[in-house]
């Protein structure tokens, strides 16, 4: 399961912008196309933030389906799976979304003094 040693690098990623403060969310975005399985990284969030500033925190996760578009007739279309095929018949094309993983949001306690 490589979402373990994702989730590691989120959670220290997290921990140094976060400077010490308690953070309260996390919002990622996960490509449809990435292989990276949500469940997954949220059943390891919970482990990997025990004892840490995370301690606690809501992880959100949004989805980001999958869009190509085809290099010989321009189209833009969704697609589910790394590969497809465009209507024009063509294979070849180029993907634009879905293969995101990306900390988007980081929301950290407000301390007053």
């Amino acid at each position: 399961m490589h979402e373990l040693g994702i989730t590691q690098n989120i959670v220290a990623i997290v921990t140094e912008h976060a400077k010490g403060m308690k953070v309260q969310k996390v919002v990622l975005e996960i490509g449809k196309l990435s292989a990276i399985m949500p469940d997954a990284i949220k059943f390891c969030f919970d482990i990997c933030t025990q004892g840490t500033i995370l301690e606690n925190s809501i992880l959100e996760i949004i989805e980001i389906p999958g869009l190509a578009k085809c290099r010989q007739c321009g189209a833009e279309f969704a697609i589910d799976k790394p590969f497809g095929v465009c209507t024009c018949g063509s294979v070849r094309i180029d993907l634009i979304t879905g293969e995101e993983l990306k900390i988007k949001e980081i929301e950290i306690e407000e301390v007053c003094v």
